[in-house]
């Protein structure tokens, strides 16, 4: 294979090669061609992993023609980004542990958008959390603002429906390949989506959603945004993931205030106290950008 992307497309779909394992060995290896002439205890050295797992990586990398031909398969339905292509999102290359591969439904060019603003909170809102996503999100919709978000119940789901119904831009991060969107519920959702603005996963159409998938995705919905605005979130909530991420990319971080008697502010609350921007109205985050 003389093409380097192709050979990224094939090392991330390796079983036991892990993207911080893959970066790493970029770094040595620029153009990715050496692993495909190792044995399997020079790769057992090169990523310093056990022998038995690197046995498993050369039996898969016999198969590369084969991995390649899925993945054609995969670009019939969805449009592949990786790291190494200009249409990858500048914002997303330098942040830690960049994915590697995003597959995409929709509108690509909405990834270079200057004004997108990701916007999450809990599963599980509070009855007043539709009033403040009109109050706050609606007027940053009009203003042109693309909504980021994740596609779960709740607050992103209420995000994405505000996009929709004002003729905006939204994008939606899947913790899942596009075969297997979850929660199901939202399956017509995500069709809308797709429709008018970009679903984005940087898992294989194929992979379906694991636990783990949903905090990793986190740190694509924050890296592809200006900031963060969280509309409502519990004091343990996994909203706080993302805005650790947004923080550890530099990004600001909104947060809606609420009543101390809500668990679903109390998060909100804390984030404030800890310097968070208090959004009390839309123009709170256009004054902030200029």
């Amino acid at each position: 294979m003389k093409n380097k992307r192709d050979r990224l497309l094939i090392l991330q779909q390796i079983k036991g090669i892990s993207r911080k394992k893959l970066h790493q060995f970029r770094k040595v290896d620029p153009l990715l061609q050496s692993i495909f002439s190792l044995s399997s205890h020079e790769i057992h050295r090169l990523l310093q992993v056990p022998q038995k797992k690197a046995t498993h990586i050369y039996k898969q990398l016999q198969l590369k023609e084969s991995i390649l031909k899925k993945i054609k398969q995969d670009e019939e339905i969805a449009t592949v980004l990786t790291i190494e292509d200009e249409l990858y999102p500048n914002s997303l290359r330098n942040v830690p542990d960049a994915p590697l591969v995003l597959y995409t439904i929709g509108d690509i060019s909405l990834l270079q958008a200057k004004k997108s603003i990701s916007v999450i909170g809990t599963r599980k809102p509070s009855s007043e959390a539709k009033d403040k996503l009109n109050h706050v999100v609606t007027p940053l919709i009009e203003s042109g603002y693309i909504i980021v978000s994740g596609l779960a119940y709740g607050i992103d789901s209420f995000a994405h429906e505000r996009a929709l119904e004002y003729n905006g831009k939204t994008i939606t991060v899947l913790g899942s390949g596009f075969r297997h969107i979850y929660p199901k519920q939202n399956i017509a959702l995500c069709r809308q989506i797709a429709r008018t603005g970009l679903v984005l996963s940087e898992y294989a159409p194929d992979v379906r959603p694991k636990q783990f998938h949903f905090p990793e995705r986190n740190r694509i919905i924050s890296g592809i945004s200006r900031g963060t605005l969280v509309v409502e979130a519990t004091e343990r909530s996994g909203t706080l993931i993302t805005v650790d991420q947004a923080l550890e990319q530099g990004k600001d971080v909104f947060a809606i205030p609420g009543s101390p008697l809500l668990p679903q502010t109390v998060g909100c609350n804390k984030m404030i106290q800890e310097g968070a921007k208090l959004v009390m109205c839309a123009d709170d985050v256009q004054d902030e950008w200029g």
